[in-house]
């Protein structure tokens, strides 16, 4: 039997739909809108297009966004001057540094430089700390956008098996942190590249979650039969095909469950995105 679709498309689409509601009574409430700062570094062709399309996502939900979109030589003093104006910018409720930075940037130094109730991305060390002390306030939008799908697609998760393939802290590292948190109860295995008998691992998976940057890297012999296959990977071929980590076609055909590359995990990131603002909002307005 071919694996269930889980469409993150049709997701988005349902849950921006809950946060436009939101965000018009938090309008009503408090006369101002929840508002997203993306700032963007160089001339990345695929940040560009993610940005745009966060930008796209704000308008329809209701939010302010602006976009501060720098040159590449841009120094990292002047970027630290725009994140630090930002931070004391009163309508700006969240701010987003798009990665990848270009090289001459410490990534780190620049993120730290987010104050943190204004990190919605979530990778800011107090967020994460959070997250790891089982008080969570900021989660990191990949991670958090695949929990929320294995939710609305009633998958359970306490007490299951979950294979994290990553160990980045934009996904790996917080979708482990995530579903160890208590009351949600999954037993979590993180791989990586350095992991030994992989696929004796991942075949133990009831759940596994890609996210290596590979394309295409795990195969049908990595799958145990009726395992939920979540697919974080987005890899452009030579062809200009997209694909993710997962080599789709065979594991869809021994999978219970699994998510499409594209229109999978990628519009629910926005989406968490959009949800992380209007939370920080409502944050700051208490503050």
């Amino acid at each position: 039997m071919a694996a269930k679709i889980i469409d993150g498309k049709a997701l988005s689409v349902l849950i921006q739909a809950e946060l436009a509601v939101d965000a018009a009574a938090f309008l009503t409430e408090k006369g101002f809108k929840p508002g997203l700062a993306a700032v963007l570094v160089g001339d990345n062709p695929a940040s560009q297009v993610y940005v745009r399309n966060k930008q796209k996502a704000c308008e329809k939900a209701g939010f302010e966004s602006w976009l501060y979109q720098l040159d590449a030589n841009t120094s990292q003093s002047d970027l630290l001057k725009l994140i630090d104006q930002l931070n004391h910018d009163s309508k700006v409720h969240g701010i987003l540094v798009q990665l990848p930075l270009p090289k001459h940037f410490n990534t780190d130094f620049i993120l730290d430089a987010v104050t943190p109730l204004k990190d919605v991305d979530g990778f800011g060390p107090e967020n994460l700390g959070l997250l790891t002390s089982g008080r969570p306030r900021f989660l990191a939008c990949t991670p958090h956008g695949v929990f929320v799908m294995l939710q609305r697609y009633n998958i359970n998760i306490a007490g299951k098996h979950v294979v994290v393939i990553g160990r980045s802290t934009i996904v790996g590292k917080p979708m482990a942190l995530i579903l160890l948190q208590n009351g949600i109860d999954a037993t979590v295995s993180i791989c990586h590249s350095k992991t030994v008998n992989l696929k004796d691992i991942t075949k133990q998976a009831d759940i596994l979650v890609a996210a290596i940057g590979r394309p295409c890297f795990v195969t049908a012999d990595m799958i145990k039969p009726g395992a939920v296959v979540i697919d974080v990977g987005i890899n452009r071929l030579d062809n200009g095909k997209l694909v993710g980590d997962v080599d789709y076609d065979s594991v869809a055909a021994i999978a219970g469950a699994i998510t499409p590359v594209p229109g999978g995990v990628g519009p629910m990131t926005i989406t968490m995105l959009l949800h992380n603002t209007l939370l920080a909002a409502k944050l700051q307005v208490k503050v």
